[in-house]
């Protein structure tokens, strides 16, 4: 993963054409690269995320954003209340539990 001015990017390598392509992540519109090696590859990235802002700009559009870090989750209220009291019991905020135990579920997991 690379990132960029808040973009996240994903690159992979295609052994056939010997040569690196990526895309921006977490956003609708698709941002894409490549290159033949790590520098250009990344100069690529930088210069893609570049054109896309500019463009927007031009056009008078927002650009798509990477995610602000907030989403809603609908839980049930068992699920809820065990979740507020494992926090209260390590003496963290909800959002603080939550943050250290999806973390480690997605260390241990990806």
């Amino acid at each position: 993963m690379m990132t960029y001015k808040g973009y996240t990017a994903k690159v992979e390598f295609d052994d056939e054409d010997m040569t690196f392509y990526g895309e921006v992540i977490g956003i609708r519109d698709v941002v894409t690269f490549e290159g033949d090696s790590v520098k250009e590859i990344e100069k690529a990235f930088h210069g893609s995320v570049d054109d896309y802002l500019n463009m927007c700009k031009e056009r008078g559009e927002a650009p798509g954003k990477p995610f602000s870090g907030k989403f809603l989750v609908r839980l049930s209220p068992e699920t809820h209340r065990q979740i507020y009291t494992s926090a209260k019991k390590a003496g963290l905020s909800v959002n603080a539990w939550l943050n250290l135990n999806l973390k480690h579920l997605l260390d241990t997991h990806c």
